[in-house]
């Protein structure tokens, strides 16, 4: 342990002691943070959609099919109670729940009007706001069709709206962007910060020559390795931190689940991107082929974590490929604890996927490193 903790203590001092360095830790991400969460857009696509048929007429299930001929939603099922609909946009299965009374039908001949519940997942607030107008759109048309239907029954009505939808918006009632998207920009920050770091970290060893010191010295490989991840691996939650008192001060977003999940999760996590970062290490010779290799994977688990492009949005192929994106899992979580209030059973499988990865990574990564005694 005392081998280990002086070389703990030796990356630190080589950690501060460069002041290049200094300011790609605690700077930059601050003003990526503060800058990148006010300038984020999106698009919606392949909105997953489940109803819950309290009449079951034939007009309520006519107006199911409007959603399901519409090329914007994805009808999923119906669930048979409130209380199943919830549960599965608790757990994302489901972005809109349209709720039709009981007596739908009967009240539009009787009273000439009646009220449609359409719940949203409201986490992303741009997102929420398309699919309210979407779903809105779809209702008024079949609503000018029922005004038409019902004239030829002659049933005498007027031109007011026979049907009006009451939208509710979960776990972001205000549809603001920044609860969306600052929880994914802390994930890019700490992400990029301990990939970058841990990927130059042996290149810059062997760049100035101490890593044939190092090799020739009794110290085992895995005192190496772990002393080489450690500090990133604090640093990693340091920045965590910091993100969260900002984007609690700064940008008011809730924090409702477990603050202790989130950093159990998140040393998981930086496991993962401190194995990869590790590994890419190992087969590199400069600081510069270490960035690069570094940023190549970054775009692409960036481009494909669901964080400014929804998952369901992307080709099947695509989404395939997600599955062995870590971002991807991580903006998962930290959205689900922050904003949904998640707990542990709620993460599993993003946890155990992470766990296996880390496990995975961190394996080559010892695997891959020559140590020459």
């Amino acid at each position: 342990m005392n081998i280990i903790r002086y070389i703990i203590q030796k990356e630190f001092r080589q950690i501060f002691r460069n002041k290049a360095m200094l300011p790609i830790i605690f700077v930059m991400p601050l003003i990526q943070l503060i800058i990148l969460s006010n300038a984020a857009t999106f698009e919606v696509k392949n909105i997953k959609f489940g109803y819950i048929d309290n009449d079951k007429t034939s007009f309520s299930r006519e107006l199911i099919e409007k959603f399901n001929a519409s090329t914007y939603f994805n009808v999923l099922t119906d669930y048979p109670t409130a209380k199943m609909a919830s549960s599965a946009m608790l757990n994302g299965n489901v972005d809109v729940v349209l709720e039709i009374p009981p007596y739908f039908e009967r009240n539009l001949l009787k009273d000439k009007k009646t009220d449609l519940s359409l719940t949203i997942n409201a986490i992303d607030g741009a997102a929420a706001g398309v699919e309210n107008v979407y779903a809105s759109q779809i209702v008024q048309q079949f609503n000018k069709k029922a005004q038409i239907d019902f004239r030829l029954q002659g049933v005498a009505i007027d031109q007011q709206q026979l049907i009006e939808t009451i939208p509710l918006f979960w776990y972001n009632e205000t549809l603001n962007y920044k609860t969306f998207m600052v929880p994914g920009i802390l994930v890019l920050l700490v992400t990029m910060i301990t990939l970058f770091l841990s990927g130059m970290n042996v290149v810059r060893e062997k760049e100035i020559g101490t890593l044939e010191q190092i090799n020739v010295t009794p110290i085992k490989k895995y005192h190496f390795i772990i002393g080489k991840l450690f500090p990133f691996l604090v640093l990693g939650l340091v920045l965590l931190t910091v993100g969260l008192i900002i984007a609690k001060l700064l940008f008011n977003i809730p924090i409702i689940g477990s603050i202790t999940l989130m950093y159990g999760y998140t040393i998981i996590y930086i496991l993962v991107i401190l194995g990869i970062g590790l590994f890419i290490s190992n087969y590199t010779e400069t600081q510069q082929q270490a960035m690069f290799i570094a940023w190549f994977f970054m775009v692409i688990f960036i481009l494909m974590s669901g964080l400014f492009t929804p998952i369901e949005s992307m080709p099947k192929w695509a989404q395939i490929l997600t599955e062995f994106n870590p971002i991807k899992y991580f903006v998962q979580v930290m959205r689900m604890v922050m904003l949904k209030g998640a707990g542990f059973t709620d993460i599993i499988p993003q946890l155990l996927k992470t766990l296996l990865y880390a496990i995975v990574m961190n394996g080559l990564a010892v695997w891959s490193y020559k140590k020459v005694s």
